[in-house]
């Protein structure tokens, strides 16, 4: 696979990043991941989609293990379609969506989040665009 975007998050981590990945998987092959990554180099949270068993998969890597593997079978992404993806965060947990549905949802197992600097998306697909973008939350009200 080949590094096709990386950020660094000024700061680090906190609630309200989001991380917005748009492109087209045309191979029959499972070559697409997203890695949240600390400081210290392990990876905070790693995410794939797996088209051979539709299955999406989340994990950490802490130390040079891996940690107990996280799957979900909703899987709306389709081999040759384009698709959308998008990860963001709150206080305790990464969401995952795709296709605009919730895919996975992945609690932090690295803290404090401001030690996850760095993101970076490994694919050999075709990516029209990625977005890494701090949103603010709000409650309540939205005036409709």
């Amino acid at each position: 696979m080949t590094l096709q975007f990386e950020a660094f998050c000024a700061g680090g981590l906190a609630p309200g990043w989001s991380l917005l990945v748009q492109g087209q998987s045309d191979s029959g092959e499972d070559k697409f991941e997203i890695d949240f990554l600390s400081e210290a180099g392990d990876i905070a949270f790693h995410i794939k989609p797996r088209f051979s068993s539709a299955t999406m998969v989340g994990n950490t890597c802490q130390g040079g293990r891996w940690g107990e593997e996280e799957v979900s079978s909703v899987f709306p992404l389709a081999l040759g379609e384009p698709f959308e993806m998008e990860v963001s965060s709150d206080t305790e947990h990464f969401h995952v969506y795709a296709q605009e549905h919730k895919v996975l949802q992945f609690p932090h197992r690295q803290r404090p989040l401001a030690a996850i600097t760095r993101v970076r998306v490994l694919s050999d697909c075709r990516l029209a665009q990625v977005e890494l973008a701090k949103r603010g939350l709000s409650w309540g009200d939205r005036g409709y």
